[in-house]
């Protein structure tokens, strides 16, 4: 079975409403359903930008390492000192004492193998954002990547995100696609939306593989 993939939560809320997984106001990467394939939605994403890092290690302290790097970006620690908010809904808005800036968290945070034990870990920054008004990062591990349009394959799911729940619905993903006209192209990633705090059966879970069509057509 292909390496389960775990993301982190993107959103860290402060309301009340994050205990039960309400994720008002959290800027997601816009999407398209181009198909429906029984339970598995077929998106297709525009160009993003991300904020990424490479780190080492197993899964899980890929998943802490590369956290702590970009957090350490979105929190301040740029050229600009631009930092991000920690509430749901956020806003951008500046500070004419200080000129600095908020930047808003998105959801998901996606982990994706770069090697062995080696792990890319990318934060998806507001689409408000281009590569040149985006600060520059201090840390010189932490960089900004454009991330071009892709069509996904995804399936969700509730509940823990634990390593046995991420593997048992890769298997339903990868089982969903073998009669459609959808054709894996990568590995799968498992894409969370809540912070952890958040009630089980309130949360929203994700896994995902970028797929092409069996045929020479894309959407």
């Amino acid at each position: 079975m292909l390496k389960a993939l775990v993301g982190l939560a993107a959103a860290v809320m402060a309301s009340a409403c994050s205990t039960v997984g309400v994720r008002s106001g959290t800027e997601e990467p816009v999407y398209q359903v181009v198909e429906r394939v029984g339970d598995l939605e077929i998106r297709r994403y525009g160009e993003r930008i991300a904020a990424q890092t490479v780190v080492t290690g197993d899964s899980a302290e890929a998943r802490n390492a590369g956290f702590r790097k970009l957090a350490g970006y979105i929190f301040g620690g740029n050229d600009r000192r631009m930092s991000i908010s920690m509430t749901a809904p956020v806003a951008q808005a500046g500070d004419p004492a200080t000129g600095s800036e908020t930047i808003s968290m998105t959801a998901p945070v996606a982990q994706t193998p770069s090697g062995a034990d080696r792990w890319t870990v990318q934060f998806f920054m507001p689409a408000a954002y281009t590569m040149e008004t985006l600060p520059v990062p201090r840390d010189p591990a932490v960089q900004l990547v454009v991330v071009p349009a892709e069509t996904y394959a995804v399936l969700k799911f509730s509940g823990m995100g634990s390593v046995p729940a991420v593997e048992t619905h890769t298997a339903d993903l990868l089982s969903g696609l073998a009669t459609s006209r959808w054709i894996p192209r990568a590995d799968p990633v498992a894409w969370f939306y809540d912070p952890p705090w958040t009630v089980p059966s309130f949360r929203r879970n994700e896994i995902a593989v970028r797929v092409e069509p069996a045929t020479a057509e894309r959407p």
